[in-house]
Parts: structure tokens; C-alpha cells; sequence
């Protein structure tokens, strides 16, 4: 267990790293790590692989919202019925059950801002059981999933003194 859970940590970093490169860092055998990278994809602990992509920077701009999602849980099925309704949406990107003042936290990502508000009003909000909603919108990433988008290096200020 403790091999899985350290090239799971390795492969969340970088999925990209081959068999033999993650085996060389975790100190065990090449054909070890791809039979224990196998099993974990067949056990549906590894979902799946994905780049990280800086779509400002690729010229692609989208609009990201975060939008929490008040909801009355329904009888025998609690908040999964629910949640599975909104995960469809091919719109929605990641969905959270969440403690606090809302139950849900969804993010999408979507052309335009209209674009995201058409969801949330005529998609989102009219699902049974669902009670609010609060829209945010992500104006600028600096890191997701470990990773620092790049900004623009800040200018520094130099004084001279004679």
C-alpha cells in the first residue's frame, strides 16, 4: 500500500513520467510499478489522465465560475440524487458536497459570461430541489492542482543613492 500511495502522489505531479522513471524514484522495479499502475486503473482509484492547460495563454478564453448551490436533500436519497442530476451537465466541470452555508460547490467553465448565467438560471436553478444559488466568478487563475500559472514578472522598483 504504501508503493501505491507514493506513485500516486508521483503521478498526480506529473502522469506523463514513464514506468521506469517513476520506478527509478520510488526505488522498486520497473515491471512492479506498471502492473501496480494497472491495477489502480483497473480499481478505479486512477480515473483517468488530463493536462493542465493555461487556456489564456493557448488564446482560448473562457469564462470559469464557481457557483454554490443551496439544495433540500430528498428522502432516502439524500444529496445524490441531486448531485447526479448536476453532473451531467456537460457544462460542469467538478462538483463538491460541501459543509457550510451551501451544499454544493459547482464549477463550469463556459464561452461567455451570459453563457454561464443561461446555465445557472435556466439549467442549474430549475432542478427539484434546488432551494439558491451564488455565482462567482474566477477572474484569474494562479495555481491549480499544484501547478503556478505564469503572470507577468512584477517590475521591481531600484532606487540609487549617491
Amino acid at each position: 500500500m504504501a508503493l501505491e500511495n507514493e506513485l500516486l502522489k508521483l503521478m498526480e505531479r506529473d502522469c506523463r513520467a514513464a514506468p521506469a522513471q517513476l520506478a527509478a524514484m520510488l526505488g522498486a522495479e520497473e515491471s512492479e510499478v506498471a502492473q501496480t499502475i494497472n491495477k489502480l486503473e483497473q480499481d478505479k482509484i486512477i480515473l483517468g489522465y488530463q493536462a493542465l492547460v493555461d487556456w489564456d495563454r493557448a488564446g482560448d478564453e473562457t469564462v470559469t465560475a464557481l457557483i454554490e448551490v443551496k439544495v433540500t436533500p430528498q428522502r432516502g436519497d439524500g444529496f445524490d440524487r441531486i448531485a447526479e442530476r448536476i453532473y451531467q451537465f456537460e457544462e460542469v466541470e467538478s462538483l463538491y458536497l460541501m459543509s457550510g452555508a451551501y451544499d454544493f460547490t459547482v464549477i463550469i467553465s463556459g464561452r461567455t459570461l451570459k453563457e454561464v448565467a443561461n446555465f445557472v438560471s435556466a439549467r442549474l436553478s430549475t432542478i427539484d430541489g434546488v432551494t439558491g444559488t451564488a455565482t462567482h466568478f474566477i477572474l484569474k487563475k494562479y495555481k491549480e492542482k499544484h501547478s503556478v500559472f505564469e503572470t507577468s514578472p512584477v517590475q521591481e522598483e531600484r532606487m540609487i543613492f549617491c
